[in-house]
């Protein structure tokens, strides 16, 4: 099997995902993730939270922490980076499939 062929696993001790602010509206996967409770780790205050992923999150994606309506902006960094497309419930993959950038609040 091809290292690309195989999934990113951390230990089992390292989080699941990294939230880069307190008050972001998304985790960042540091492995690829199967759905169901895992642990993030707030960079900016080093709390600790467990998240229920609804589906799998791989390594770089998004998982949203909050539900977000249609229309909302979402925030990353403290800061928006992108508009829902679609409503996204908590636990949900959050990818360019229902969001787009902030930088490009006109596209399609």
């Amino acid at each position: 099997m091809s290292q690309s062929d195989e999934s990113v696993r951390a230990p089992e001790t390292a989080p699941g995902f990294l939230i880069h602010n307190e008050g972001d509206h998304v985790a960042v996967a540091v492995q690829d993730n199967e759905p169901g409770a895992l642990r993030a780790v707030y960079m900016d205050s080093d709390r600790e939270l467990r998240v229920q992923a609804s589906e799998a999150i791989p390594l770089g994606h998004k998982l949203a922490l909050v539900d977000l309506a249609e229309g909302e902006q979402v925030i990353e960094y403290g800061v928006p980076i992108g508009l829902t497309r679609q409503a996204i419930k908590a636990g949900q993959l959050i990818h360019t499939h229902n969001i787009r950038s902030a930088r490009w609040q006109k596209s399609l």
